[in-house]
């Protein structure tokens, strides 16, 4: 048992209970109001009536009835709705508690319906991140590996190698005969084509993670270029501190914001100049260290000031440091509100956006820079994307596993050898899904759940 709600008062609670005896549990302290008993109540039906100790009424509840194996776990399971009062959740947790329910560990009920086959181990781990999910994006990649969608893909691939190495073992019981039952030719196409697949799952990671955990975008730029009036111009609100005086921000101001359905987390940082300043320098340094980690880079400059030259200049140094610069990188041309036209034409070949964060203009144009930034393509299509780190180390194993199966057909290695290299390939496929799942992986996994899930 354990409450199935974020802990805290409110509104109600949902309490869960599940296993083998179940309902002979809360029918001790259930009174349903009308003719139906706790035994004789179908699956998927609802009860009202009083949870009870003794003769005193501790709360008027609803109780939904999930008979085997029609639940979330598999296993008879009962949920009870009370009122959200903290007392009055502790109140019927104690009481189950003094006929037999114990607390549930972290995980417990999602475990029990991978162990009794409701979901594989890539489903239930989905179950975290659908919870965890804090935008649209996000919310449709766990929905997606929620519903299988990830779990079928590597369970049709794991068949096709199956059916292959089931032949490669045949083999090797008829060696002595010099009989081939595997058609090496077929055989490689096979692997080459898993190999293909798997790649293109590990390739779907970059674009998972930052699904996932946020899309990091750095704002850099000297001091007083206008860095904080963009943070709060894109979050319309006053986030960072604004002032005339150039390094007033020392350290970096972090906050997020939804951009079509994509969240991204905004990193107002420290101005980069030459300073004898020694708590400046070291924000200066974590600027430095905020953009090689950043997945895009807002460099911005004040266009009332700055020549093209300087742009050029500042723009030679940083990629000095991050020769991969360029491929995250939007330049911003600030403060154009104190520019005139053929000014700003001079920053053309910088591709620059053009706005006043000061005004609150060409905002809307660095939001859609931003998401063309990302290729989403295969979140539209519904296409699988990996976003959880266990899953990317196994297919690179499986991968490497492959990789050496295909030196082995290519070198005609005994088959003996070559199975080895195909079955450790399922191994780590099979890891994903759980088709291999020792006991303390499981544990690892199911205690980063919450209490009640």
């Amino acid at each position: 048992m354990a409450p199935a709600t974020a802990a805290g008062a409110g509104a109600i609670a949902v309490i869960r209970i599940s296993g083998k005896h179940t309902f002979s549990v809360v029918e001790k302290v259930f009174s349903p109001v009308g003719r139906t008993k706790m035994a004789d109540a179908k699956g998927h039906t609802i009860l009202f009536g009083r949870i009870m100790d003794g003769n005193e009424i501790v709360d008027e509840v609803l109780v939904s009835v999930f008979r085997s194996p029609r639940s979330f776990t598999g296993e008879d399971c009962v949920e009870v709705s009370c009122h959200g009062s903290t007392f009055i959740q502790k109140r019927i947790l104690q009481l189950l508690g003094s006929h037999g329910c114990r607390m549930a560990r972290p995980g417990e009920f999602a475990m029990r319906a991978f162990l009794n086959g409701k979901m594989d181990l890539s489903q239930a781990e989905a179950i975290g991140d659908l919870i965890a999910s804090t935008s649209a994006a996000a919310h449709k990649v766990a929905m997606h590996q929620m519903r299988g969608g990830f779990g079928r893909d590597l369970s049709a691939l794991r068949e096709e190698l199956m059916n292959f190495a089931a032949l490669m073992e045949l083999e090797l019981d008829f060696a002595e005969e010099d009989v081939e039952f595997v058609d090496r030719t077929q055989m490689k196409a096979l692997v080459s084509r898993i190999l293909t697949a798997i790649e293109q799952l590990i390739g779907s990671f970059e674009l998972g993670n930052v699904i996932k955990e946020g899309v990091q975008v750095a704002i850099i730029g000297e001091p007083n270029a206008g860095k904080s009036t963009l943070l709060n111009a894109l979050l319309n609100e006053e986030r960072a501190i604004v002032s005339e005086i150039p390094g007033t921000t020392r350290d970096t101001v972090e906050d997020e914001l939804v951009i079509e359905g994509v969240r991204y987390r905004f990193a107002d940082t420290a101005g980069i100049r030459q300073t004898a300043d020694t708590i400046e320098r070291l924000g200066i340094e974590r600027t430095y260290k905020k953009t090689e980690q950043a997945d895009i880079v807002l460099f911005l400059f004040d266009a009332s000031t700055y020549t093209p030259q300087q742009v050029k200049m500042e723009l030679n140094a940083l990629r000095q440091r991050m020769p991969d610069l360029d491929n995250r990188l939007i330049a911003v041309a600030n403060k154009t509100d104190r520019t005139d036209v053929a000014a700003l034409a001079e920053f053309t070949p910088f591709n620059a956006v053009i706005i006043s964060a000061k005004e609150k203009t060409g905002i809307d144009a660095i939001k859609i820079r931003l998401r063309e930034q990302l290729d989403l393509s295969a979140l539209q299509e519904d296409q699988t994307i990996v976003t959880n780190t266990r899953h990317i180390q196994a297919l690179k194993g499986a991968q490497n596993a492959l990789q050496e199966v295909m030196v082995g057909l290519e070198d005609l290695i005994p088959g003996d050898l070559v199975a080895i290299d195909i079955r450790r390939a399922l191994y780590h496929l099979g890891e994903i899904t759980g088709a291999v799942s020792p006991d303390d992986l499981l544990g690892h996994i199911f205690s980063k759940f919450c209490i009640g899930k």
